[in-house]
């Protein structure tokens, strides 16, 4: 089917991604858990600078939203389906990151601080782990105004699917709900993802003022399990945390779909009181390069199906095929073509 520009527009934390493999004592110099992500403290702003000097790095166009998009418009393939609001700061690193963004072929619309630096995220790959440490700098800094400006208006009102990490938590709430409300006046498809814990635990009110507008909740299950405990669930049961996230109170005509992923376990969607598993087809550790964006490359796989209208299996199954594909790759990169059929 022929889809229109910007049907897709996605909104967050536009990051410079800084990825190099290191070893355990990396991660405990710095006070680190492997497979995390987390928001950098003073203690960990050193970081940067020691990977740029010490290890062999690989800069990559990342934020959690950004990354989804990106898949989501490889695997869409016609230019500038998809769109990306976020807020840069005025430097080289911002430049890469619309050079390579805008390679991808998204439709890059960055607000532009200059009082910051544009946001970076330290990749640690420990053999097959991964550990994120964002310091999204710039990112924070995003201003509810700037979806007034007449080009970003035109990129809502042209847009039928929303995505926005539980990231943009942290910045700019009042932007996420603008943009949530327009999608259920208008009848159109918004979706969030649980993004991490430390989200479901420390940002736990923005959240809940945001999920009645959410058509689709994305997370996986150390994040669904941050979410029943913040918010008193009563199970730690991955299947049953899923049906209460679908059935929490919702804006809409449409029902909540929950859609949880377990890594090589199956995948849990849940909608109206019913559960449906997706196996996922095993990938060998050795074919493992490290596990860095599978999740935002799951969003991105199911979100490209799903803005053609396809069924929840298909767009289950690209999500699983994109997923399976990043891990075999370093950070969350893709070959030139896709050949997803």
């Amino acid at each position: 089917m022929a889809l229109s520009k910007g049907v897709l527009l996605g909104m967050g934390n536009p990051l410079l991604d800084i990825s190099a493999h290191v070893d355990e004592a990396m991660l405990a110099k710095y006070d680190l858990k492997s497979n995390l992500a987390i928001l950098a403290e003073e203690k960990h702003l050193p970081i940067y600078q020691e990977l740029v000097d010490n290890y062999a790095v690989e800069y990559i166009a990342g934020g959690a939203t950004q990354n989804s998009i990106r898949v989501a418009q490889w695997m869409l393939k016609e230019p500038k389906t998809t769109a990306f609001i976020g807020c840069v700061g005025k430097d080289d690193y911002a430049k890469q990151l619309e050079t390579a963004a805008g390679g991808c072929h998204v439709d890059v619309n960055y607000m532009y601080d200059e009082s910051a630096t544009t946001g970076t995220c330290a990749v640690l790959v420990t053999g097959n782990e991964r550990t994120l440490v964002a310091n999204i700098a710039a990112a924070n800094n995003y201003k509810a105004e700037h979806l007034e400006e007449k080009h970003i208006q035109e990129l809502i009102d042209n847009a039928r699917f929303f995505y926005i990490s539980g990231f943009f938590l942290t910045v700019s709430p009042p932007s996420i709900l603008r943009v949530a409300k327009h999608a259920c006046e208008k009848e159109k498809i918004f979706s969030m993802n649980l993004a991490a814990p430390f989200i479901n635990q420390f940002f736990k009110e923005p959240l809940l003022q945001a999920l009645p507008y959410c058509d689709f909740v994305f997370g996986n299950e150390s994040e669904a399990a941050a979410f029943a405990e913040a918010n008193d669930l009563g199970t730690t049961d991955v299947k049953e945390i899923a049906l209460k996230i679908a059935g929490l109170p919702k804006e809409g005509k449409r029902a909540r779909v929950a859609v949880i992923t377990q890594g090589p376990h199956p995948t849990i969607i849940a909608t109206e009181g019913k559960i449906t598993e997706y196996g996922v087809d095993a990938v060998t550790a050795d074919k493992i390069v490290d596990t860095n964006g599978a999740g935002d490359a799951f969003v991105g796989g199911f979100l490209s199906q799903l803005v053609q209208d396809k069924p929840i299996d298909e767009c289950v199954r690209a999500g699983h095929w994109a997923a399976q594909l990043i891990i075999q790759r370093s950070g969350c990169t893709y070959p030139a073509t896709c050949d997803f059929q």
